[in-house]
């Protein structure tokens, strides 16, 4: 489920500039359809142009977007087919959900960028002459193509192809041999940590702080960790069970206090009602 950021704007002074700002922001947001249905003058269309779940409103308001910008949404592919003279085929290239416009153009294709397209495998095995390698290499589906061409794989990029692990783990010794490993995106790879365990010599500590699966090696070892990377971890918190135990104790006192203030508040509330009634009586 996607979830819109907290935006801490308290910084910015000018009115204008935060307005925009905020619509910026909302405008990207798959979650707020509604409000941007009821705001169109205020939506940037930019941003709007990316929105997943804008597609309605943009089939609305051709004139006012960027069809080539348009190219990488996932979900704008009946648009696209309909404004093919405004497409961006480089961008186009990488969507993984615009296969069949790819493959009625190949020769529109952009090749370094269709390289990386998980959804491109079948285009790529036909046309292994047109392949960036480099691109290739990063390809999670694009496995059993590497392996069989390991001279023209990009090692550094490989190191953080999620797939890749046994091709690399077979071929570890001879790679890290010639320098061709390349640690830091390999300690970022969420499925690399056997290896990682095993080579922590090795480790690049400020790429494993990204790692979501490597917060059992960051605990064994918070001296090397960069805290300030480390908040861009989503599991972190791992780290840092909360102690309700301890919470409570810390709180017995503020807990006491805080009833006594809130008990003597509507005693005295009561007293004051009270009275005015009586009065009333009287």
């Amino acid at each position: 489920m996607f979830q819109q950021p907290f935006y801490n704007f308290s910084k910015i002074k000018n009115i204008d500039t935060y307005n925009k700002l905020k619509w910026k922001i909302l405008s990207s947001n798959p979650n707020v359809i509604p409000i941007l249905e009821n705001n169109l003058d205020k939506v940037d269309w930019y941003f709007l142009t990316l929105n997943p779940n804008a597609i309605h409103i943009l089939e609305k308001n051709l004139g006012k977007i960027n069809i080539g910008r348009l190219s990488l949404n996932l979900n704008a592919i009946s648009i696209l087919e309909k404004n093919l003279d405004k497409v961006d085929w480089s961008w186009l290239s990488i969507n993984p959900n615009a296969i069949s416009i790819l493959e009625k153009n190949l020769d529109k294709v952009d090749w370094l960028r269709l390289s990386r397209n998980p959804n491109a495998i079948h285009i790529l095995e036909k046309n292994l002459d047109k392949v960036d390698w480099v691109y290739l290499s990063g390809n999670p589906n694009a496995i059993h193509i590497l392996e069989k061409n390991l001279d023209k794989i990009e090692w550094v990029i490989l190191s953080e192809n999620p797939n890749a692990i046994s091709l690399l783990e077979k071929n570890l010794n001879f790679i890290d041999f010639n320098n061709w490993i390349d640690w830091y995106n390999l300690s970022k790879n969420k499925n690399a940590i056997h290896i990682l365990e095993k080579n922590l010599n090795k480790v690049d500590w400020d790429g494993l702080v990204f790692n979501e699966n490597a917060i059992p090696i960051l605990e064994k070892n918070i001296d090397k960790i960069n805290w300030d990377y480390l908040m861009s971890n989503k599991k972190r918190m791992q780290m840092f069970p909360l102690d309700y135990e301890e919470m409570k104790k810390q709180n017995k006192e503020f807990k006491k206090e805080l009833t006594r203030v809130v008990f003597e508040r509507n005693l005295g509330s009561f007293h004051r009602r009270f009275e005015r009634n009586l009065g009333s009586f009287l």
